[in-house]
């Protein structure tokens, strides 16, 4: 196997298959109202990420009840994960976030999944989620917006958080006895083959237990669509993709789990989405990369725990 891949985790941890249910709630970002920043990240569209999503009109029970039977009615499964997925799911008041939270919980889920962003993690909401874990048992993994750790990048995008908040939330996380998850843009163009294996790096040395890679698609009605139209804005090309897929890959710790290696959007919203081919193509490009080179996840990890002093012995 060339890396860690999500699907034989899930299937090694909890033995049998399982699929992420994603759940959307009436929610919004504080890079979006005001708080931070209006209209959100360059590259968000107003759906945010929940293009698959049920309406958030439905209640926690109705969109699990809904995807459990389609997807184990399709799939054979009958264990899942709820994936709070869409915006900032730690952006409200920490009562509304308990009441979400209990509404998930059910016998056949068996992780709860969270995503919002490096500044949005506080201690009591950590706290709480540290008892739902201690009582009922399940998993719970905080996925966290990183995108790049590049700060001038992080600017540009209008992250509207630092590299320091990421860092923090990252080791809060660690500390309540939970686990994280970052997700990374690998081909923003600002970004060099150095902010790439870097950030593996940086990952790496925290410790975050899980990585989502995303391809930067460009969706319509977005600052970023309006700058690739102009042409202000060029994404990089797919084998300098490949090349960064790569790269990163040979840098990251060997045991941080892999959920994906691409991101995909609707045709029909986006101006630019991986270079026009299937995800699995290009997949499929990226082990072929790997094989042709000998490569594998974690090839090059040899950088953390005093690597100056390899081959050096104390003396007595």
């Amino acid at each position: 196997m060339y890396y860690n891949k999500f699907s034989a985790y899930l299937k090694k941890k909890y033995g049998t298959k399982v699929y992420k249910l994603p759940l959307n709630l009436p929610i919004t970002c504080p890079n979006r109202d005001g708080s931070i920043e209006n209209g959100g990240c360059i590259f968000c569209g107003g759906e945010g990420a929940g293009f698959e999503n049920l309406s958030n009109c439905l209640s926690i029970k109705e969109q699990l009840g809904l995807n459990s039977r389609y997807i184990g009615k399709n799939y054979s499964a009958d264990k899942f994960i709820a994936y709070f997925q869409n915006y900032t799911n730690t952006y409200l008041s920490l009562e509304d976030f308990k009441g979400y939270i209990y509404e998930a919980l059910d016998d056949n889920i068996v992780a709860l999944y969270i995503s919002t962003r490096p500044d949005c993690v506080k201690d009591s909401y950590l706290e709480f989620l540290r008892e739902v874990k201690t009582r009922r048992g399940v998993d719970i993994i905080i996925e966290l917006g990183l995108q790049t750790v590049n700060y001038h990048t992080l600017e540009f995008l209008k992250r509207g958080h630092s590299l320091a908040q990421f860092i923090d939330s990252v080791l809060a996380i660690k500390l309540y006895g939970l686990e994280s998850c970052a997700h990374y843009i690998l081909d923003i163009p600002l970004d060099s083959m150095i902010d790439v294996v870097e950030g593996a790096k940086i990952i790496s040395a925290l410790g975050v237990d899980q990585v989502k890679c995303h391809s930067l698609y460009i969706l319509k009605d977005t600052v970023l669509g309006s700058m690739y139209q102009s042409g202000e804005f060029s994404p990089i090309s797919l084998g300098e993709y490949i090349d960064r897929v790569v790269a990163f890959l040979e840098h990251l710790s060997p045991s941080i789990v892999i959920q994906r290696l691409l991101g995909r959007a609707p045709k029909e919203r986006t101006l630019f989405c991986n270079w026009g081919m299937s995800w699995w193509k290009i997949h499929d490009l990226i082990e072929e990369r790997m094989e042709a080179r000998g490569s594998y996840q974690g090839s090059k990890f040899d950088y953390l725990n005093g690597s100056a002093l390899k081959g050096l012995e104390a003396e007595i």
